[in-house]
């Protein structure tokens, strides 16, 4: 009897379940704030009632957007300046810098976040 080795399954490196960050309350109207999705940083904001989620790590030397000025959908690093629309992920000089956007869902007053990763971040350097 001849014993084969198995192939194992190609692995596709994308993370796609929903993850528990934040309770509805700790993100206001107006607010934004940082936290730890899986192995990512997140900024989530709250314009108006609406949330949305984003790569929290600015492109530009990696501040922490989170924890940024929110004024209606634009979101400023606290570090340099770099502003980014929350909605889009578009910087707000450079088109050709986008911080990846992730979904947002609330659930019995818990908010939840679905990271694509393998979604390239935004493009370094000066806007």
């Amino acid at each position: 009897m001849r014993v084969v080795a198995a192939t194992p399954p190609t692995v596709i490196a994308f993370m796609a379940d929903w993850i528990a960050i934040a309770r509805i309350e700790e993100c206001p109207p107006g607010a934004s704030i940082e936290r730890v999705a899986g192995d990512r940083m997140v900024a989530l904001a709250n314009v108006d009632g609406t949330l949305h989620a984003l790569d929290g790590l600015c492109p530009h030397q990696g501040g922490p957007l989170g924890t940024g000025r929110l004024c209606g959908t634009i979101l400023t690093c606290p570090w340099h300046g770099w502003q980014f629309d929350v909605v889009t992920g578009r910087h707000q000089i450079s088109a050709l810098v986008r911080q990846p956007v992730h979904e947002v869902r609330v659930t019995a007053g818990v908010v939840e976040v679905r990271i694509r990763s393998g979604s390239p971040a935004g493009l370094g350097g000066d806007p």
